[in-house]
């Protein structure tokens, strides 16, 4: 029908204006439509939903009382967190978190020596951000910050002593040497030839002093510079030895968990290679590590290491009484990252494989530059997974008499200072807040990363 004929027919009954716009329907969008759709689509869903509405109402509003309406904030000993005491009823006791908060971080540390954790303290935090930050610069210099730089400085910082300074007097001079190789190696780059592939070879023959230097010498420079300035504390404020038996709480916490993050990645990037090798005795040793360590509890593993460690060494090199947990918490998580690569390994298609050979790449060198970076991109999730079960892990290396976070929290508990009914409620539910805290981060970081990838696979 043309417009013509519409404008001539004396009972038209065809719109000729648009109509304005409507909204939808509640019933389709909005939060009517979301509470409908997501929490009553069936009657199993009403139910549940009932069933979980019920739990909150009966539960918040006393958790809320308990622990802020009636909370005692401020004190200085149990007579502010006693209802006898202050006249009314009494919740959670948080004037006891706030007196024993130094013991909480630092546990039995020296007070006056509590600036060296909290250097290390930084250092971990900047590294930390250093490695997850996805825009970060010079993400291989972070990962070297990471994995050698903090934990060896982190190492002469808390333990301190004469022993810890001849490590880091030993290190200075390591990376001088490195140095003074570098810059030969800079102007005589025939000397590689040795063991350095021909094709690399040329490329460094093509390049210039400035450019073959560039890349070892940011490692170099951020060595020099963050052990010179831990030099210069040595000197200056001096670094007294600070024995282990007095190290706890958070501190110990993530020294347990950084430093099984920092040893089990590459120990389960070697045993994961170990297991695929062709060579039967490297491949039956690695399969051999990895099922008997994951065929024992944790707390096995940690009663072997410290117990049996100081068995197959002299009695003067007997391992520190927590460095025998250190060392089986990182075997432990290890043995599952392991398998956690091994997965990412096996998905990599047989063709890479064959591409990077046809390059005339050495295995070594194919599995750094092609097949490890993207079995690392794949499996980034099961490592960070991995990492947060290793994290709340932590807490059984009380059953070898350390005190890491938690054991300091009960060790306060019996303190007649703070005996109050309310202290122990208290002193747990900050434990729990503080290691969901932790991990609830590092979960989130792992659903970012997974979303990234998964971004990027989309075609």
């Amino acid at each position: 029908m043309t417009d013509a004929t519409i404008n001539n027919a004396p009972h038209a009954f065809v719109r000729t204006e648009t109509l304005q716009q409507q909204a939808a329907p509640l019933s389709v969008a909005g939060p009517v439509a979301w509470v409908r759709n997501n929490l009553f689509s069936s009657p199993l869903n009403t139910a549940l939903t009932l069933i979980c509405l019920y739990v909150v109402v009966a539960s918040v509003p006393d958790l809320v009382r308990f622990y802020f309406t009636d909370a005692v904030w401020s004190g200085t000993n149990r007579d502010a967190c006693l209802a006898d005491k202050v006249g009314r009823p009494v919740g959670a006791c948080w004037a006891y978190v706030a007196d024993r908060f130094q013991y909480f971080i630092y546990g039995s540390y020296p007070v006056s020596q509590r600036w060296r954790v909290n250097i290390v303290f930084l250092m971990f935090a900047l590294s930390v951000v250093w490695m997850l930050w996805d825009r970060a610069p010079l993400k291989k210099l972070g990962a070297f910050f990471f994995f050698v730089v903090m934990p060896l400085g982190a190492y002469v910082l808390l333990v301190g002593g004469a022993g810890a300074e001849g490590v880091l007097r030993t290190v200075i001079m390591i990376t001088l040497a490195l140095a003074a190789l570098y810059l030969v190696l800079s102007f005589v780059p025939g000397l590689a030839r040795f063991w350095t592939p021909a094709p690399l070879l040329e490329v460094e023959l093509a390049a210039t002093p400035l450019q073959r230097f560039q890349s070892p010498k940011r490692l170099i420079l951020l060595s020099l510079v963050v052990f010179g300035l831990i030099a210069v504390l040595a000197d200056t404020a001096g670094l007294p030895r600070a024995d282990t038996g007095l190290w706890g709480g958070i501190m110990v916490t993530f020294l347990i968990a950084a430093v099984g993050i920092v040893f089990s990645l590459p120990l389960g990037v070697m045993l994961a290679l170990g297991r695929r090798s062709r060579l039967p005795i490297i491949q039956l040793l690695s399969v051999i590590f990895i099922e008997f360590v994951r065929g024992v509890p944790l707390i096995t593993v940690l009663f072997m290491a410290n117990t049996m460690l100081p068995l197959f060494v002299p009695q003067e090199w007997s391992p520190d009484r927590l460095l025998r947990p250190l060392i089986g918490v990182a075997l432990f998580a290890a043995a599952y990252m392991a398998e956690v690569i091994r997965g990412g390994l096996q998905a990599i298609p047989k063709g890479q494989y064959e591409g990077a050979m046809s390059l005339g790449l050495g295995y070594w060198q194919m599995m750094r530059l092609i097949i490890l970076p993207q079995a690392l991109r794949i499996v980034i999730p099961g490592i960070v997974n991995t990492f947060i079960g290793l994290f709340k892990d932590t807490t059984l290396v009380t059953v070898v008499g350390i005190f890491d976070f938690l054991r300091t929290i009960e060790a306060t508990l019996v303190d007649p200072t703070w005996a109050t009914p309310t202290t122990r409620a208290t002193g747990y539910a900050f434990a729990a807040v503080f290691y969901f805290l932790c991990c609830w981060g590092m979960s989130r970081y792992s659903i970012a990363v997974e979303k990234r990838l998964a971004a990027g696979q989309k075609r």
